[in-house]
This record gives structure tokens, sequence and C-alpha cells, in this order.
């Protein structure tokens, strides 16, 4: 065949290095923030921390289409349609972030012997993302797992089901209930032991598992934590001899097994260092309708050196190339920061006008929420409004909430409508606040009661909440 010369036009979606920084800026907490900042000025001279902040505090609020909005944000806090365009409409958007997790907070030793930073020890999330990056699953099964990962608490649970966290992920990441089924059974086979369990009674099975074969009474302890877990959390031993045929010593031995296991798998890597929350959001009442505002000292404080700036003015040469180029970096970092704050605002404002009935009565009037609503409101993509809402913290007079705490599945009612899992379980945790502790109410009688409100849910899932509140059964809550 011989060789032809070709011209062909195509589009191509590319992500631009200031649209990467704006992305991975929005999935950052405050403190990270601020520790990315405090780095990248110490690499640029054209940027300079600020102790002064002389912009004022912006409100976001959503009034109904009759009332007149409370106060709009100011235009240097307000994004450009072309800068926010890439990253609300377009296909990249439905990609997985790409996330250096370790990288970025790396010090290198820059051949100063004499300057010497420890080492931070690593979180939980980081010592499992390791773990994924140094296994050999395919790289889609490496960022499901890592979807769970970002779901665990601090002591390594669970707590959202599996069909809640499938409702919250956008159809467009293509993602299966076996897929996060096949990842959760990947991350539950992770150091430590018992990561990513649901309930105790998982928690406690994956690290007797985790044992060598041969460990002694191990498969006895594994059935007394399966079936006979709450009998033993009452101490009655004589009734577990008899269901494990089983003497004294034996028992002994099982229970000692069981008792050195650890509850709490995660909490060896929290209390390694103080966990401190810097809200980017407060929630005020003005003229009877909550608002959102920016927590102000939450946004770093980042100006242009007027010196080198100035420089940069009167000579233009090869030797302020260099200089230039940071000048550049340094416009965009400001803008991205500025961008950021506006779309945490934004989120944070749309999530408190949906939410107004929990600020005035509490968890038992959360209004169920999903991703999609918010998304759909403020043009963006889920993927954006789960970038903001992670790792971001509100504080109200109810207390502080992370974002996401707010968004949930939901269980539909007898009137047609939808009940939050939220509210269903500040419902049971009130209903078992007043239940009479000599006859304590059954998971069964919970079930009944939710019924007769119109709230139809199963008992199991009962269980599930109950256990979640870490509530126990009835037979242990019950007083002679």
């Amino acid at each position: 065949m011989k060789p032809t010369l070709q011209l062909k036009l195509s589009q191509q979606l590319r992500l631009t290095p200031q649209l990467q920084q704006s992305i991975r800026l929005l999935q950052l907490s405050t403190l990270e923030l601020n520790q990315e900042i405090e780095r990248i000025v110490q690499e640029n001279p054209l940027l300079e921390l600020r102790e002064d902040w002389d912009t004022p505090v912006t409100e976001y609020s959503f009034m109904s289409s009759d009332s007149p909005e409370v106060k709009s944000m100011p235009p240097e806090m307000a994004p450009s349609e072309a800068e926010t365009t890439p990253e609300e409409n377009h296909e990249h958007d439905f990609e997985w972030p790409q996330e250096s997790l370790f990288s970025d907070r790396t010090y290198e030793d820059d051949d100063r012997e004499t300057l010497q930073i420890p080492a931070r020890p690593l979180s939980l999330r980081e010592h499992l993302n390791l773990q994924t990056c140094l296994s050999q699953i395919s790289e889609r099964e490496r960022r499901i797992t890592g979807l769970l990962i970002d779901s665990l608490d601090d002591d390594g649970y669970l707590l959202q089901s599996l069909d809640e966290l499938m409702e919250m992920l956008p159809a467009e990441l293509g993602i299966s209930l076996n897929d996060l089924q096949g990842a959760l059974e990947y991350l539950q086979h992770l150091d430590p032991p018992g990561v990513g369990a649901r309930n105790l009674q998982e928690c406690l099975v994956l690290q007797l598992q985790a044992l060598p074969a041969g460990t002694a009474y191990r498969d006895q302890a594994i059935r007394v934590v399966q079936e006979y877990l709450e009998i033993l959390a009452s101490h009655d031993f004589g009734q577990i001899k008899k269901l494990l045929a089983c003497d004294d010593q034996s028992l002994r031995a099982i229970q000692k097994l069981i008792t050195n296991l650890n509850p709490k798998p995660g909490v060896e890597f929290s209390s390694q260092s103080e966990r401190y929350i810097v809200p980017d959001i407060t929630v005020i009442k003005n003229n009877g309708v909550w608002v959102a505002n920016l927590n102000k000292d939450a946004i770093p404080h980042l100006s242009i050196n007027h010196l080198y700036a100035n420089i940069l003015k009167r000579e233009h040469h090869s030797t302020t190339r260099g200089l230039a180029s940071q000048l550049n970096e340094a416009k965009w970092l400001i803008k991205n920061i500025q961008q950021r704050s506006s779309t945490i605002l934004k989120v944070a404002g749309a999530i408190v006008e949906r939410q107004q009935q929990f600020f005035e009565h509490g968890e038992i009037a959360m209004r169920p929420l999903v991703l999609r609503e918010i998304a759909e409101t403020l043009n963006l993509h889920e993927s954006t409004v789960s970038r903001v809402t992670t790792q971001k913290f509100m504080y109200t007079p109810r207390g502080i909430f992370e974002l996401k705490y707010f968004f949930g599945s939901y269980v539909s009612t007898d009137s047609g409508g939808a009940c939050s899992a939220t509210a269903i379980r500040a419902l049971i945790k009130q209903l078992i606040q007043e239940e009479n502790p000599k006859k304590p109410l059954s998971d069964n009688k919970i079930s009944n009661m939710l019924e007769q409100q119109g709230v139809v849910i199963a008992r199991r899932t009962i269980a599930k909440y109950r256990e979640t509140l870490q509530i126990p059964a009835a037979n242990l809550r019950k007083s002679f």
C-alpha cells in the first residue's frame, strides 16, 4: 500500500493543568487545602499568604419563587461561564478523579541534612489505598474499592449499605451492585483485619477468619460470634456451654480469643493524631429562613507578591520568563480557590434550602435527598457535587456535620411519599428512649409501630438501623 498523507479534523476533550488543579482543590478538605497552599507558597515567590481578609462574608440562600433573594454572591467570587463550563458540562466529569494520595504529602530531602521533617503517620484511608495500589487488581476495581474506602468511618466500619451507596452513585459510572459487593469482599481482606465490616458481629468474624486455620478454638469462636454473641454479652455462660457442648476450660479459651479482638480496627490510625475539623460553612437564621454562609477563616488568604510583580512589569527578558510563568500559576491558583469557595457555597445553600425542617426540628425531620437533585438544581454534574460534599463540614446550631450527612437513601410511605433513612433512625431512637424498660420493644414491634405511622420497613432493616445506632437488642435492654 502506497503511503499517503491525510488531514483529519477532530474534537477532543483535554484537561488543562488549570482545570486539573481546580478539580483537585475541590476534593481536598480545608486542612488539606491549607497544607497544599503552604507548600505551593514556599515554591512560588509570586504568592504570599495574608493575615488580613477584606472580602466580606458571602451568603447564599435559595428562596421560593415568590420571595426575594436574601443576598447574592459578589462578582469577584462568582466563576465566569467559560471557567465553569468545562467541569460542569463536559464528558471528562464523568470520569473518576485522578488522586495522588501520597506524592503531595511527602517531603523531599532537598539535599539539606540540617532540615529533618518527621514523617506523618498514615491515615486509615491512605493505609488502605496504599495496599490497593500495590495489589494486582484492575484500575476500575481499585477505584470502586476507593469509593468504599471513602465511605468508612474512623473506626473502619461501612455504615451505609451497598444499596444506599448505589443510589448515590452517578449512573454514568456503570457500577453495579455486584461490583460493589466484589469490592467490599476485597476490602474486607485488607489490613487491619475487620475493616469494611457493617456491624460489630461481622467485624469480629472477619478478624477470626483472618487467624491461621490451625488456631485453637477459632471455628468455635466464629460460631459464638455469628450465633450467640448477644448471649455472650449477657454473660450467660451456662447456656453457651450447653449450645456448644463444651467444658469450662474450652469456654474460657473461646472467650479469651473473642475478647482479644479489636472492635474498632480503624481507631489505631485515627488516634495517632488529633483530628481537627474546620467548618467550611456556617448556618444561621436570617429573617426566619436558615441560610448558608462561607466561613471566611477557612479560606486561604492568598495574594500576589507586588515586589516581584512590579519587577515583571519593568523588565521583560529571558531571566524573567520563569517569574512570568509563576505569576500565571499564582493567578490561576487564586482564581481556582475562589471558584472552589463559590461551588461549596452553592451546594451548601441548596442543601440548607431543602433541609429547613432539619434545622428547625432535628434528625426526625430530615427529608430524603440525593446528589442528582442538587446537581440538577445547580446545573452541575453529580460527581462534582460528590467532591464538594466529601470532607467539607457545616457548622450549625445542631452541631457540625459533613455535607454528605444530608444525603442518603429513603423509604417509601403509604401515602406515596418518602422518608429519609436518617429520619427513620431518629424515630427508632425516639421509640426506644420512650419504651418501658421492663418491657422493651422488639424489632418486630418497632416495625409494626412505624407501619402504623405510614412507614413500611422490614424487621431486619430495623435491626440494621438499631445496630448502626449502637443500641442493643430488646433482651439486653430489659431491666428487672
